[in-house]
């Protein structure tokens, strides 16, 4: 399909000549699988040079309705099968504006960067859902272009589409495109509180609010403060939303 080429930017072209350790690859798909066993988050690895999926999870809640082999068949057409029309646009830009910044990146630095995301999935019963791709480098040719990538899907902890940011590993940075004035914004990563890490993994153990306070001796009070300056600060409504973002974005 002509129109899966958007998705694949010049910056990244991986030829069918490139330079490439194919030692680099030596029973990975092994230890991807065996993660998949272990988590209910759907599993994608990309191949740039084939432009093709080289392996989908099984996971039945991000595929539409469609089993693990025919998404991996489909490729880059699953997208425009079951994404929304604008937020398809979407991502194309987001592919642009990230090999851009991956371009102008050390090559020996390149697999320590990762790239998330929102957008909406149309599933198999014609609901939105909006979802999370984190992105990161596997393997690189030698000249250091990507030429397979990890994504991690899962359930957005957002309300919107969009929310595209760009971390490093070990790094207190972030970088966070604004779709509006299309650059790039660099800052720093939310941090918890010693008190706010202490409440939301408890949380995170089925906890109540008044066993939290037991368990740290404040009052159910205080554990309510702490919540809602956290809410406020990393703008979620609940503590479902909460618990989802830490998780997403490491704070746990």
């Amino acid at each position: 399909m002509e129109e899966i080429k958007r998705f694949f930017n010049d910056k990244n072209e991986v030829s069918s000549n490139a330079e490439i350790d194919f030692g680099q690859t030596n029973d990975y798909l092994e230890i991807v699988k065996a993660f998949s066993r272990i988590t209910y988050q759907s599993i994608y690895i990309i191949d740039y040079q084939k432009k093709s999926f080289e392996y989908v999870s099984d996971n039945p809640l991000f595929l539409c309705g469609k089993s693990a082999e025919e998404v991996k068949e489909l490729g880059y057409g699953f997208y425009f099968q079951f994404v929304k029309p604008e937020d398809l646009e979407m991502l194309i830009k987001i592919n642009e504006e990230g090999f851009e910044f991956y371009e102008k990146l050390p090559v020996e630095e390149r697999k320590q960067y990762s790239i998330s995301y929102d957008f909406h999935i149309i599933n198999e019963k014609k609901n939105a859902v909006l979802i999370n791709h984190k992105l990161t480098p596997v393997f690189l040719t030698k000249d250091g272009k990507i030429w397979m990538a990890m994504c991690i899907v899962s359930l957005s902890n957002g309300s919107t589409a969009g929310n595209m940011l760009i971390s490093k590993d070990g790094s207190d940075e972030i970088w966070r495109y604004d779709l509006v004035v299309q650059k790039w914004e660099q800052e720093e990563k939310i941090k918890l509180s010693q008190r706010e890490y202490e409440i939301l993994s408890l949380y995170a153990s089925g906890l109540t609010i008044n066993e939290i306070a037991g368990k740290l001796f404040i009052t159910s009070d205080t554990v309510k403060f702490h919540r809602k300056k956290l809410f406020e600060r990393i703008g979620t409504n609940n503590i479902a939303e909460a618990l989802a973002y830490a998780k997403t974005n490491k704070l746990l």
